[in-house]
């Protein structure tokens, strides 16, 4: 009897003991879909140390570090200046040349590479997947606003350059800010898509790279969007990357070529891949622990 009374005791103080301890229960999401936006507030602990993460990953073990940030647009900006600028001799809007393409390479670089981070996201944390619940967005949007630090790094050498060249932004610089977020915006919408597919079909990891070089020639970085024939402008501009190049030409040079326009074509497209694009990884999510 008494170890009786001792053992009901043990287990009456271990009972009210678990009753004090926050309790998280899961439950399916209902109807079709269910974005759950406020858990990306709950869980933004662990998104400041996913991003600080991918940071320290990106650097680790290099012997230059932080430069290579410098030297990809850099080296790309003298051979587009070479072939394109100097022997096919496509206009720049009256812009030196160099200049005219390191300012689409920034956000150009930062879509990329936000992209290729985000589309490639759950596969390459399926160890976090299996194991811990929290909202999955939070890895493809980790890997996004990660690529802000080189885009900070290398926008010091576009100041150099606009300093150098003797060139003085208007007050259209004071949109920059807007353009950095259509620009992050913009790379999440069709990484969610990616990094979706790419749970379900490993293909998408072979076409990413495709996608990003033909997204490159068809976005005004090499040439000026005036070489497109009238005809084709309302297409072109379904490409966002097209505005976003155009609108940083146009805050940080003061020229560019019917700016407004293509701008508002690419805000609407986004508009349309992010919320498909949420939708759909919000719909995909349930099953990402099991297929992954």
């Amino acid at each position: 009897m008494s170890n009786g009374r001792f053992f009901d005791g043990k287990e009456s103080k271990k009972a009210s003991v678990l009753e004090t301890l926050p309790h998280l229960t899961i439950r399916p999401s209902r109807g079709w879909v269910s974005l759950r936006l406020r858990d990306l507030w709950e869980y933004r602990e662990l998104l400041y140390f996913l991003v600080w993460r991918d940071i320290k990953v990106r650097y680790k073990q290099t012997a230059i570090g932080a430069v290579w940030v410098i030297l990809q647009p850099f080296l790309t900006m003298i051979i587009f200046s070479i072939f394109f600028g100097r022997l096919a001799k496509l206009p720049s809007n009256g812009i030196p040349y160099p200049v005219f393409t390191y300012c689409a390479l920034l956000p150009w670089q930062l879509f990329t590479n936000a992209l290729t981070g985000s589309g490639n996201s759950l596969i390459a944390n399926k160890e976090l997947i299996t194991k811990v619940y929290f909202p999955r967005l939070i890895i493809p949007l980790s890997s996004v606003l990660s690529g802000l630090v080189d885009f900070g790094i290398a926008f010091i050498v576009l100041l150099g350059m606009i300093l150098y060249y003797g060139i003085v932004p208007t007050v259209a610089v004071l949109t920059l800010p807007l353009l950095v977020l259509f620009t992050t915006i913009t790379a999440l919408a069709v990484g969610l898509w990616l990094s979706a597919l790419n749970v379900q079909y490993r293909d998408v990891y072979y076409t990413i790279p495709l996608l990003t070089q033909v997204w490159l020639f068809s976005t005004p970085i090499a040439y000026s969007s005036s070489l497109v024939p009238q005809k084709w402008r309302i297409l072109y501009s379904l490409n966002p990357m097209a505005g976003v190049v155009e609108g940083f030409r146009w805050a940080l040079l003061g020229k560019s070529d019917e700016v407004g326009g293509l701008v508002i074509v690419s805000i609407v497209m986004v508009v349309v891949l992010f919320t498909g694009g949420l939708v759909y990884f919000r719909h995909m999510e349930s099953s990402f622990a099991d297929v992954v």
